[in-house]
């Protein structure tokens, strides 16, 4: 809980000028007003003089080079007007400290020199009795004031630095935590973008071909098209469930429970699918199944996923496609091919990027790859149709 003493101090913060200037009207009235009448001689002229030695005080942080000009122009004045040494003169060190608080380095070494010479001014003025044993002393004695002013305000400035240099720092530091909320941000909404293409392409293709070949089949073979359209409903109810799940991280309030997503184990499953679809597709899987995180079998089910959609939009018609699952000593190799005929044209343009959806399809499997430290490489095979080969690291291994 914030003290009384820090809402105060803050309070005073928030209004410098205000504080400047009650603090130039306390000096004045201690400093100028209560010692007037000790003056017998020179009682206007101490108040005058005083009053202008005093006055710049209300703008020594504000200003403080124009602060102490006015407090040097002041102090000759009073060397030619002024019979007596003024309390007043109590400005000078104040001035001195602002000077080397708050003025430019070159202001603030001027500041010391003219507070030096000015203590020697006012010790042969005033105390000129006798050399060794009055003015020296005297001189002495306001220039270690004038160092010891000087040394405080240069105390006040690093301490303003310091200050300045954390806040330089947590304005950093925020600036730093927005960047990386936004590129968090940004990480975000791609790989949302990338599920829900893989969810939609896949399962719209799917419909497509199951619903053109119910409507051929439907004359001529009714049960057929019932097939079709079961396959359908099926296809349609799982990229229902598969929508669901990811747009369920953006919801608020974290109580609902989705399905886990899928992993290698589902891609006969989804090679079924597709097979199902009347597209002609064998699995082939090569090795003993090795231990992999989350992350990479869902990249895996997601190339093959694409790769086979992408074969149902363009290899043609009676296309054949093969999936292989190789699981090598230090990594999952996928390998996705076809014999069609279009394939290649309808994804790789002039540029090496994909027709289809501004290359959403194939930037998305190869972002998938590395950012699990795999590679990724698709392209058109020789003799005809187009190849998929991508390598999933396992990854550290105790």
């Amino acid at each position: 809980m914030e003290s009384p003493v820090d809402r105060a101090t803050e309070r005073l913060r928030r209004h410098p000028v205000a504080v400047d200037m009650a603090f130039a009207g306390a000096v004045w009235f201690f400093a100028v007003l209560l010692p007037v009448d000790s003056y017998w001689e020179s009682r206007n002229i101490a108040f005058l003089v005083g009053t202008l030695m005093v006055l710049p005080l209300a703008w020594r942080r504000r200003a403080p080079i124009a602060a102490g000009a006015a407090v040097v122009a002041v102090g000759l004045l009073e060397l030619l007007v002024s019979p007596d040494f003024l309390a007043a003169n109590v400005a000078v060190l104040m001035t001195v400290y602002a000077l080397a608080a708050y003025a430019p380095r070159w202001a603030a070494q001027a500041g010391l020199g003219a507070g030096l010479v000015g203590a020697l001014l006012a010790a042969m003025r005033y105390w000129n009795y006798d050399v060794t044993t009055s003015v020296a002393p005297v001189a002495l004695a306001i220039g270690v004031s004038v160092v010891a002013s000087w040394a405080l305000g240069n105390l006040r400035r690093a301490r303003l630095e310091q200050l300045a240099a954390l806040q330089e720092r947590a304005q950093l530091l925020e600036l730093e935590r927005d960047q990386e909320m936004r590129l968090a941000a940004t990480t975000e909404r791609a790989r949302i973008a990338r599920e829900l293409h893989d969810v939609v392409a896949h399962s719209l293709s799917v419909v497509i071909a199951q619903a053109d070949g119910g409507r051929y089949a439907g004359k001529a073979d009714p049960a057929a098209a019932t097939d079709a359209l079961e396959a359908i409903a099926a296809t349609g109810r799982q990229a229902l469930t598969d929508m669901r799940s990811l747009l369920g991280v953006l919801r608020e309030g974290g109580g609902e429970e989705y399905a886990p997503q899928p992993d290698v184990a589902a891609i006969p499953a989804l090679v079924e699918d597709v097979r199902a679809s009347g597209l002609d597709v064998d699995l082939i899987v090569e090795g003993e199944p090795q231990p992999l995180p989350a992350g990479p079998q869902l990249a895996a089910y997601r190339i093959v996923q694409e790769s086979l959609t992408n074969v149902l939009k363009h290899a043609g018609p009676a296309s054949r496609a093969w999936v292989r699952l190789q699981w090598r000593p230090d990594a999952l190799e996928l390998s996705i091919l076809d014999d069609g005929r279009g394939a290649s044209a309808a994804l790789i343009s002039a540029h090496g990027t994909s027709a289809d959806g501004n290359g959403q399809g194939l930037r998305g499997m190869q972002e998938r790859a590395r950012l699990h430290r795999g590679r990724l490489e698709a392209g058109p095979r020789h003799g005809g149709g187009f190849g998929v080969h991508a390598a999933l690291p396992y990854g550290s291994r105790r």
